[in-house]
């Protein structure tokens, strides 16, 4: 495994891991591991072998936030620095789907990962907490992913109160897809993984592409716009390859398994 010094990378099984590694700090999210996360995300997002991206925590918590000593954007020493808005724009605009393995605490910007990430799995004890409020600021660029999901109901009142709420309850929220017991969260993470390796790589990458477009079109612009789409995907090796597998019963040419 390949480390440096606030994240950890590593590809295996045609997903790249990205852990956030300053477990002493809860993953506050400083300018060096924004910076790296944006870097990774771009390597991973260049490979071929990597079907997926894996972004999870290093010790019991998920991330804390912003580290207010040491925050994102800042660079020292003459160094360059990544903005969070542009680590946040990369998981959701970015072309391979991105997992978030909510392995424990998620409060305040730390959200923004999760409301960025198109698939979240989390441990049913993880805590979240849009906390912001408590010290006298909002969640302000996060609202722009979390929003989408929350929606203004559930975004309204966990915004105002900043209340503490467990991974069921953001499942129920509309945060996360799945929670699972603490023991059972790589496993689950490891069966989207394998889901998404089925699928044909260029499908994947444009069905991505088609739920975060779609719901920005009118229904007229819907319809015009998704029947080129559908269109040109069926005229591509990739679908005649799909199609061939299918009817001659065989695993097609991009399941290696």
């Amino acid at each position: 495994m390949a480390s440096q010094e606030d994240t950890l990378y590593e590809v295996r099984d045609r997903a790249a891991w990205i852990t956030l590694n300053r477990p002493e700090a809860r993953n506050a999210l400083s300018a060096g591991l924004v910076t790296e996360l944006y870097d990774h995300l771009e390597a991973a997002n260049s490979d071929d072998a990597v079907r997926c991206i894996v972004l999870t925590g290093n010790g019991k918590a998920f991330c804390a936030g912003a580290d207010l000593k040491n925050p994102p954007g800042q660079a020292s020493s003459g160094g360059r620095a990544v903005t969070y808005p542009e680590v946040l724009a990369g998981i959701w605009e970015g072309p391979k789907p991105v997992i978030a393995a909510v392995n424990g605490a998620a409060f305040a910007g730390g959200l923004g990962l999760v409301g960025a990430a198109d698939i979240v799995i989390t441990s049913e004890v993880a805590t979240f907490s849009f906390s912001e409020v408590k010290i006298g600021v909002i969640p302000a660029i996060i609202s722009v992913v979390c929003l989408r999901k929350l929606g203004p109901h559930h975004g309204m009142r966990l915004f105002l109160t900043g209340d503490r709420f467990d991974g069921k309850q953001a499942v129920d929220y509309g945060l996360a897809h799945k929670a699972v017991p603490p023991d059972e969260l790589a496993a689950a993470v490891q069966q989207e993984i394998d889901a998404i390796a089925l699928g044909a790589p260029n499908a994947v990458v444009e069905c991505k592409k088609l739920v975060r477009a779609v719901p920005e079109l009118s229904l007229r612009e819907g319809f015009e716009r998704t029947e080129k789409w559908s269109a040109e995907l069926f005229r591509s090796k990739e679908a005649r390859e799909g199609m061939a597998a299918f009817r001659e019963k065989r695993k097609p040419s991009w399941v290696t398994d």
